[in-house]
């Protein structure tokens, strides 16, 4: 597993506050599809000559 991107007891918490459970692999989903957006955003702040990323490149 690549390293993880969240805090899995900060997700838990709030899916918990939701009145819903998490599975065990909720956190390493997450972490994966966060990871996505923010190489999609990398990709933006290059292209647009940029090496600082903001949160418009989201």
């Amino acid at each position: 597993m690549a390293d993880v991107l969240v805090v899995g007891s900060k997700v838990k918490d709030y899916v918990k506050s939701k009145g819903l459970n998490s599975s065990g692999d909720l956190v390493e989903a997450l972490s994966k599809k966060v990871e996505r957006l923010l190489n999609e955003a990398a990709e933006r702040t290059k292209a647009n000559g940029r090496k600082t990323m903001r949160p418009e490149d989201l």
